[in-house]
């Protein structure tokens, strides 16, 4: 096959490597420029949750946030793009003006309510908090333990990304003992200032009747103590 070309330097080039010499040459000269032109080409990145959110009722109030989770943060009045914050292994948050918060164990909201005076107190007069989750973490949150009548008592972890509540909880340990009192499991959990609280879950309510409004969720460190029955029969 003849190749005419009219640039005597192609053509004599061309008669010494050939056709597929000559396109290979072509793709060698011009890979290199099309790498360039996309290493210099913009990467979009998608703008953090709290950016698109204008509402404090609209905020998560279901998702419990842990240790190791990322938000986005910002107050609308403050007129500055969001931040992004890691929750630290202690549960905790560095919030901008306000210092350590606790975040672990608060949903988006009630963490965005519990600021929002914080910062009226003494920066703004009235401050929209808005908070959103920007990953979950693939961490455990923790763990809860588990006392008296169940088939095996201990400790256990709660998934990331789970809602756990007490039933699901002793359910994972095998279920009730033959004399558990199903009408007063104990919830105890320990607040930030040291005392406990003692909450009881009636698990007939729960597994025989249907009302799982009635099934609180655990959180890390929480103890779910089943007592025995006074008769058994």
């Amino acid at each position: 096959m003849t190749i005419w070309n009219h640039n005597p330097g192609v053509r004599k080039l061309t008669s010494k490597i050939g056709l597929s010499g000559a396109i290979l040459l072509v793709v060698l000269i011009l890979f290199p420029a099309s790498l360039r032109a996309q290493d210099q080409a913009p990467v979009a990145t998608a703008a953090p949750v709290a950016a698109s959110m204008n509402s404090m009722s609209a905020l998560n109030d279901k998702k419990k946030l842990g240790n190791g989770d990322r938000i986005s943060y910002r107050v609308i009045e403050e007129q500055k793009d969001p931040i992004v914050l890691t929750i630290s292994d202690s549960g905790e948050l560095d919030m901008p003006l306000v210092g350590r918060v606790t975040a672990a164990g608060k949903t988006c909201k009630e963490l965005a309510y519990e600021l929002k005076p914080m910062l009226e107190k003494e920066y703004f007069y009235h401050a929209t908090v808005i908070i959103g989750v920007e990953t979950y973490s693939t961490h455990p949150q923790g763990k809860v333990y588990l006392m008296g009548q169940v088939q095996r008592q201990g400790a256990i972890e709660i998934p990331a990304n789970e809602v756990m509540t007490v039933s699901k909880a002793i359910l994972l340990v095998g279920g009730l003992a033959d004399f558990a009192d199903r009408r007063k499991v104990k919830l105890v959990r320990k607040k930030p200032d040291g005392t406990s609280e003692t909450t009881i879950v009636d698990l007939v309510e729960i597994l025989d009747r249907g009302h799982s409004d009635r099934d609180p969720a655990v959180q890390a460190e929480d103890m779910i103590i089943v007592p025995q029955r006074l008769v058994n029969f």
